[in-house]
């Protein structure tokens, strides 16, 4: 029977960590079913859901904690379930752009959470402004809209509550 396991994994930011990880994931016979990559200032930070059999999940969570003390890796794993679809619920795309500041993920995260709304993914980033060099903060998320909730109710309750908090924000359907 096909387990899976998540697996994090934090390092400074250098050449073969992703090589590193996933040939441990084929050694053992894993195979990657999902993941998220990317570096967040000095440091890298991997995402990996990998499926098995149970002796493959097995061998690779011994091998990971050995290659995290030799890579230099803080690697963390915990077994999971296969991702689950969500059939009564439309999956949204949010684009939020704003000068930056203390608590807009938080203010989004706690509005959609007030609707009982699950946040299936969530990128963030900061940049300078054209021109200005102002700080300016990105949020990019898709959610899940049960469809127990009016979609043009929230529609307006979520731009009105953007506008009060002076965030540019589109709310559109994902294709």
């Amino acid at each position: 029977m096909e387990q899976y396991l998540v697996i994090s994994a934090l390092g400074a930011d250098q050449p073969g960590i992703v090589s590193t990880l996933t040939k441990a994931v084929l050694d053992c016979g894993g195979n990657v079913v999902d993941s998220r990559m990317t570096v967040l200032g000095g440091e890298f930070a991997v995402m990996l859901m990998v499926s098995g059999e149970w002796n493959e999940i097995a061998k690779l969570e011994t091998i990971l904690q050995a290659l995290g003390r030799t890579q230099n890796l803080t690697v963390t794993t915990k077994r999971t379930e296969p991702k689950t679809e969500h059939p009564q619920a439309a999956p949204y795309s949010v684009e939020v752009v704003a000068i930056d500041h203390p608590g807009i993920v938080h203010q989004l995260a706690d509005f959609m959470s007030g609707f009982n709304i699950n946040i299936q993914d969530l990128r963030t980033d900061r940049y300078p402004a054209p021109h200005t060099g102002t700080a300016m903060f990105s949020v990019h998320m898709v959610i899940h809209i049960p469809a127990a909730i009016h979609i043009t109710r929230f529609r307006e309750q979520f731009f009105e509550y953007c506008d009060r908090l002076n965030l540019d924000a589109i709310l559109e359907p994902v294709k």
